[in-house]
């Protein structure tokens, strides 16, 4: 297995700086904005993004966190029982604009799911999808992301890892690990 780094803490944090400047040109306040990060990893990178808005905009923005597990397609399908995560949406979403956050788009149907499991909390005037890594070439559904960290071309065999140090990681950094033969 070869890891080679593709975003290190430092250059994490001025992406994250970035997709955020992004969110403020093209929802100014956050009157009428949302986020909603994807459990289990999209919630890290929604956190530092609600974190470093409510810096630049000195007010509170609305975070809630996503369980897609029974909405995907594959929930019957696996092998292993999928465990689920916990949903937390304490504000409505209707009528706002929601912006989905993942960690990692692969083929889109983690964002398919999302969609569905969020029209349980309403009707949203529109969503938007935010991303750390967009792995190119690898989509089965229809769904490109807004707002992209950094765009990745990979292969199948391929694997982004995106580590925390809330998860329990020494360090933010993103690795893409190509396994050998």
């Amino acid at each position: 297995m070869h890891k080679r780094l593709i975003l290190d803490s430092n250059q994490l944090q001025i992406t994250i700086h970035r997709l955020c400047q992004q969110l403020i040109e093209n929802h100014n306040n956050f009157d009428d904005s949302a986020i909603m990060g994807l459990q289990p990893r999209g919630i890290y990178l929604a956190e530092k993004i609600k974190e470093n808005l409510e810096k630049s905009l000195k007010k509170s923005v609305l975070l809630g966190y996503l369980d897609t597990t029974f909405y995907r397609d594959d929930f019957r399908r696996r092998e292993t029982p999928v465990t689920a995560k916990s949903t937390q949406v304490d504000f409505i979403i209707e009528r706002k604009n929601v912006i989905i956050v993942d960690d990692v788009l692969f083929t889109g149907r983690s964002v398919r799911a999302a969609m569905d499991a969020m029209m349980a909390f309403g009707r949203p005037r529109k969503v938007e999808l935010l991303v750390l890594v967009n792995r190119k070439y690898s989509r089965e559904l229809p769904i490109e992301p807004d707002y992209v960290g950094k765009n990745v071309n990979t292969i199948e065999s391929q694997k982004v890892l995106v580590e925390w140090v809330k998860s329990g990681s020494k360090s933010d950094n993103v690795w893409l690990i190509t396994k050998e033969d």
